[in-house]
């Protein structure tokens, strides 16, 4: 029996951002696992206006235009589908603290299912008070990790029944050795470590950099690949100076062969490719209560050997010895990680089993037909009746 018909609410490419990708993601794994073709309805920010979305995109939210909410509720509620999913980030939707969007669900007259991308250990009252709103809004929320969860009744008050976890959809890829995608980059068979998503300061780059010092001194074949684009927000508010500084201190520690930046918006295939030719996954993030981070569910997913700070996510991902956490903003803890897992080439296939194991349950096949249950949950189909005989 197939699901209810949903319509997916979201920031949603060309636009560049990490909401953008996994709706369009998981929009994308929903057709394919129930041969919809699902619409969706796009978040803009200012001066998007001339930007030109692909067929499925029926309908466009203007962040700061609180009427557009308004009447995108209104087009919904008269639209063929049965449910709405909305991928909520803070900073996405206009008003204080995004609270436009609760005046969208207060309008709604179909069930909602709000996945959560963010939820904030220790929320303002602002915060607070409005994630409270959107829940009380929702049929059901989402998180992205039990960590997510467990916020959400204790620190929110959010009522259990309501919750659901389902992971970020991660590739759905074969466990494979690096050789013929390293080829295909022409970097020969070098020790291969990486970072990707868009650049901007909370990433704890320059650490990382600074950690190859080190890294180098046992290892000189080693090649740090920083994959991505400055973030569309940054360059906005302060042009390139972040990766101008992250050159300079390539420049600054004599490390042009061993680390580069890869100054380009990666699309899914091209991510995939990337992953499958690394050897060790870095993410040196320095925000302590990030829940949710879709480039280390990724690396979990292709079963990456993973080096990462010990932000909220990934002490929930890298548990049970799926990865290895360093110290916030400690180029010689994040050294010591690196060098241990190359010198150890056992060490680093047994944590890439475990992580490869782990993010089989994390597939976006897996996170569609979990979905799709939790829709038909919400919005069961009768049962067709077959005539007797």
């Amino acid at each position: 029996m197939l699901p209810p018909r949903a319509l997916f609410l979201g920031s949603y490419p060309p636009r560049e951002c990490g909401i953008a990708t996994f709706t369009k993601d998981m929009v994308d794994a929903y057709d394919r696992a129930f041969g919809f073709s699902s619409p969706v309805i796009a978040v803009d920010e200012p001066g998007a206006d001339v930007r030109r979305y692909p067929s499925e995109v029926i309908g466009r939210i203007a962040e700061q235009n609180p009427e557009s909410y308004a009447a995108a509720a209104k087009f919904v509620n008269g639209y063929s589908v049965d449910l709405v999913n909305i991928q909520h980030e803070y900073g996405l939707f206009g008003g204080e603290r995004g609270e436009w969007l609760v005046n969208f669900l207060r309008r709604l007259e179909k069930p909602v299912v709000l996945t959560l991308h963010t939820v904030l250990p220790d929320p303002d009252e602002g915060y607070l008070r409005v994630t409270r709103e959107l829940c009380e809004h929702a049929s059901k929320v989402v998180a992205l990790s039990e960590t997510g969860r467990g916020l959400l009744q204790t620190i929110y008050g959010i009522d259990p029944s309501t919750l659901e976890v389902i992971h970020h959809g991660v590739p759905d890829v074969p466990f494979q050795d690096t050789y013929a995608a390293k080829a295909t980059f022409g970097i020969g068979q070098r020790t291969v470590i990486s970072t990707f998503g868009l650049i901007s300061r909370g990433k704890g780059l320059e650490y990382a950099i600074e950690a190859m010092r080190g890294v180098v001194k046992r290892h000189p074949e080693t090649l740090y690949l920083i994959l991505g684009e400055t973030h569309p927000v940054v360059r906005r508010q302060e042009g390139e100076s972040y990766r101008e500084s992250l050159h300079a201190l390539i420049h600054e520690y004599g490390l042009h062969y061993n680390v580069q930046l890869v100054d380009k918006y990666l699309d899914f295939d091209e991510v995939v490719s990337y992953l499958a030719a690394t050897d060790i996954y870095l993410t040196p993030y320095l925000n302590p209560a990030q829940i949710v981070s879709g480039t280390l569910a990724y690396a979990v997913g292709c079963g990456k050997a993973i080096v990462s700070t010990p932000y909220l996510y990934a002490k929930e991902l890298l548990a049970h010895n799926r990865g290895f956490l360093c110290d916030f903003r400690d180029a010689a803890s994040i050294m010591v990680r690196l060098n241990m897992l190359l010198d150890d080439p056992s060490l680093r296939r047994a944590t890439e089993r475990r992580a490869y194991r782990f993010g089989r349950q994390m597939t976006w096949p897996h996170v569609a037909s979990a979905y799709g249950e939790l829709f038909t949950e919400l919005c069961p189909r009768p049962l067709e009746l077959v005539p007797s005989a």
